[in-house]
C-alpha cells in the first residue's frame, strides 16, 4: 500500500467499497471510513441532502437504504486523475443506483475515506433530452393539419392549470423559481412558477436603482445556458432581470405573472393541493401535486416597529420597498442597518447628494469586493480557474463536497490572508468607529451566508464613504420615532425626511403560515441556517441547511431559493426528486428535517 500509486490507492478503496456494497455488508463499508470523516449524499443514496459523520453514521445510513437505492459501480471518472496534496488524496468518481447515476468528488487520508460526495445527475429511463437525445424541432416529411412548435407551446399554455393540471407549481418567479422551473421542463414535470409581477426579472428591476451583483459571473450561470463571454463580472440589477425574461422565454417556462397566491391547502385524502391564484384578476384554482415556496431565501422582509413611527412626518421604507435615490436629494435620510442592502443604498443616496446617516445596531463583516475575487472565489470561479480547466460544474461540486461540520477550517485561512491584505482599510473603519467583525469564529463570509443569511457587506465602494466621513455613522439601537426624526436609545436624535429600515428578513416559512397556514409553517419549522449554535444559528446540528431543497415534515411541500449559484445548482437535486415522485419511484427518505425551531 505504502509503494502503490495514487490511482492505486483509490482504485482499491473504490474495489473494496463496491465488494461490500455488493454484498449488502454495510459494517464492511463503514469500516473504510476514518474515524473523523464525512458522506455528504444530494439524493442518490438517501433521497435526501443528507451528510452523515464518522463510520457509525454511515453504517446507519447504508443499512436503512442499501436495500432500496443500491449504490454501486465506483469508479474513477473518465479522464480525471487522482491527485495527492498535503497527505490528501483526491478523486473524481462515477457510480450509479438502483434507479439513476451520478458523480462525486472522494478524499482520502491516511488510506481511509475523509470525505465523500455522491451527487445524482439523472434518473435511468428518465435522461433528459439532450446531446443525441435532443429533439428534432423540424418535422421532415409532410403531414395534414400537423401543428407548428409555436402552436404546440399556446395549446399547452392555454390548457395547462385549466383543462390539465400541473404536477408541479413554484411560488415565486425569480432566479430560484425560473432555475427550477427550467429544470422541471427538461424533465418532462408538468409546471406552472407562479409570480406577482408583470414581467420575468421584475423582482430585480423594482429594487434600488444602484443595485448589482456582488458575486461574480463566473459563480452566477444559470442551469443550461451560460452569460456570454463579454458579460460584465457584475450584473447590474435591470440587466439580471432581462436575462430573467429572456431565459424564460427561450427555455419555454409556463411563467404566469401578475399571478399571486390567494392560499394553499393540502389534501391529505388526495395527496394533492388546492391552490387559489388570482391570475391578473381571474381566480384560477390548480390541483398541483407538490408545491415549492421559491419566495427568496431571506423569506419575509422584516420590518420592526416602533413606538412614534405613526406620528412621524416623513417617510418610512423597508430596504425591500426603496426604489432609489431619486426623491431624497438635498433631503435628511437615515438608514438602520449595517449591511448589503444598508452600505449599497447608503452610497447611492450619497451619489445623489442627499444627507445620510447609517444606523449600525451591531458588529459587521466587511470584505472589499476584490480581495474577495481573488482569495475567496478565484480558484473555482474566475477567468483564471476557466482558463486552468475548472468547469461552472467542477466548481459546483468542489465547493459542495465540503462538509459543513469542517467548512469553517478551510475558510478561516482565506479570511486571515483578506484581514492581513487589507489591514490599512480596516484600520480605516474602525477609526471611523465602525465595529467590525470576522464571525464568530472568524471564518467570515461565506460562513455567515450559510448560518445566517446576514451580517456582512462586499465593498463596492461604500465602506470609503464612511471612512471619509461623507456617510455618517452613529452606533446603538431605534427607541422611537418622533415628528421629525429617530431617536436612539442613548438619547441621539436623528432629523430625518427618509427612514430607511435596512432590517433584514425572516424565515422562509413565514411564507408558508401567509400561503399555507401557522400549523403548516410550524410543522415544517425554521428554513435556513446549519444548527451551527453561532449568532443567529441555534443549535442543534443539522448538517445541512434546514428545510431546503429537500422533503419537509408537510408532505409535498418544499422550499428552493437563495443566491444564483444554489439556484443553479440545487435545483438539479429537486428536479430529480420531483421527477421520481411524478414517475412512481420508490423514494425511501433517510434522515428526515427534524423541526428544532419555528422561525
Amino acid at each position: 500500500m505504502l509503494d502503490s500509486t495514487v490511482t492505486d490507492q483509490v482504485q482499491e478503496t473504490l474495489d473494496s467499497l463496491n465488494a461490500a456494497l455488493e454484498e449488502g455488508d454495510a459494517q464492511a463499508a463503514s469500516a473504510l471510513f476514518a474515524t473523523d470523516s464525512y458522506w455528504r449524499d444530494l439524493v442518490a443514496v438517501t433521497w435526501n441532502l443528507k451528510t452523515v459523520e464518522g463510520p457509525s453514521a454511515v453504517q446507519d445510513m447504508l443499512t436503512a437504504q442499501l436495500k432500496h437505492t443500491k449504490p454501486q459501480g465506483f469508479a474513477l471518472q473518465d479522464g480525471e486523475i487522482p491527485g495527492e496534496d498535503g497527505g490528501v488524496v483526491t478523486a473524481w468518481i462515477t457510480f450509479e443506483t438502483a434507479v439513476g447515476r451520478g458523480w462525486g468528488l472522494m478524499r482520502l487520508k491516511d488510506g481511509r475515506i475523509w470525505t465523500l460526495l455522491t451527487a445524482l445527475q439523472e434518473l435511468k429511463g428518465f435522461e433528459e433530452n439532450r446531446g443525441k437525445r435532443r429533439p428534432m424541432g423540424a418535422e421532415h416529411g409532410a403531414a395534414k393539419n400537423r401543428r407548428s412548435w409555436t402552436e404546440k407551446r399556446e395549446a399547452e399554455a392555454a390548457e395547462l392549470g385549466y383543462t390539465e393540471q400541473p404536477y408541479t407549481v413554484i411560488v415565486g418567479g425569480g432566479q430560484g423559481g425560473i432555475a427550477l422551473g427550467a429544470r422541471l421542463r427538461q424533465l418532462g414535470v408538468p409546471t406552472i412558477v407562479l409570480d406577482k409581477h408583470d414581467r420575468p426579472g421584475d423582482q430585480w428591476r423594482s429594487r434600488y436603482k444602484s443595485l448589482c451583483l456582488h458575486d461574480p459571473i463566473w459563480y452566477d450561470h444559470l442551469p443550461y445556458i451560460k452569460f456570454p463571454d463579454n458579460w460584465p463580472v457584475f450584473t447590474p440589477k435591470d440587466k439580471v432581470g432581462d436575462w430573467l425574461e429572456m431565459y424564460t422565454k427561450v427555455m419555454e417556462i409556463n411563467y404566469w405573472s401578475r399571478s399571486e397566491v390567494q392560499s394553499a391547502q393540502y389534501d391529505d385524502d388526495t395527496g394533492t393541493w388546492e391552490v387559489k391564484v388570482n391570475r391578473d384578476g381571474e381566480e384560477v384554482t390548480l390541483r398541483p401535486t407538490q408545491l415549492v415556496l421559491a419566495t427568496g431565501m431571506s423569506g419575509k422582509p422584516n420590518m420592526p416597529q416602533f413606538p412614534g413611527m405613526e406620528d412621524f412626518n416623513g417617510t418610512i421604507q423597508h430596504s425591500s420597498q426603496h426604489k432609489g435615490p431619486d426623491d431624497w436629494t438635498g433631503k435628511k435620510v437615515v438608514v438602520v442597518g449595517s449591511n448589503n442592502s444598508a452600505h449599497d443604498i447608503c452610497a447611492a443616496l450619497w451619489e445623489a447628494d442627499a444627507d445620510v446617516t447609517m444606523v449600525q445596531r451591531s458588529s459587521t463583516h466587511i470584505v472589499r469586493s476584490d480581495t474577495l475575487m481573488d482569495i475567496g472565489l478565484g480558484a473555482l470561479y474566475s477567468e483564471e480557474a476557466v482558463a486552468n480547466g475548472m468547469t461552472t460544474e467542477k466548481a459546483d461540486m468542489v465547493f459542495a463536497s465540503l462538509p459543513y461540520r469542517i467548512m469553517h477550517e478551510f475558510q478561516i485561512p482565506l479570511y486571515d490572508q483578506m484581514r492581513e491584505r487589507d489591514a490599512e482599510f480596516y484600520a480605516g473603519l474602525e477609526k471611523a468607529g465602525f465595529e467590525l467583525d470576522w464571525g464568530d469564529d472568524g471564518s467570515g463570509l461565506f460562513m455567515k451566508y450559510l448560518r445566517r443569511g446576514s451580517g456582512y457587506y462586499i465593498d463596492v465602494g461604500a465602506s470609503q464613504l464612511i471612512i471619509d466621513g461623507e456617510v455618517k455613522l452613529v452606533k446603538g439601537q431605534v427607541d422611537h420615532f418622533d415628528e421629525t426624526g429617530v431617536v436612539l436609545s442613548d438619547g441621539t436624535h436623528l432629523d430625518a425626511d427618509l427612514v430607511v429600515m435596512a432590517t433584514g428578513y425572516g424565515s422562509m416559512n413565514g411564507w408558508a403560515a401567509d400561503l399555507i397556514s401557522q400549523e403548516v409553517a410550524d410543522k415544517v419549522g425554521k428554513v435556513w441556517g446549519l444548527g451551527s449554535d453561532t449568532t443567529k444559528d441555534p443549535g442543534p446540528w443539522e448538517g445541512e441547511q434546514r428545510n431546503m431543497w429537500k422533503p419537509t415534515q408537510q408532505e409535498n411541500l418544499w422550499f428552493h431559493g437563495g443566491n444564483l449559484h444554489q439556484s443553479r445548482h440545487y435545483s438539479l437535486y429537486l428536479a430529480l426528486q420531483l421527477k421520481a415522485r411524478l414517475e412512481g419511484l420508490d423514494t425511501p427518505v433517510y434522515g428526515l428535517q427534524e423541526v428544532h425551531h419555528l422561525s
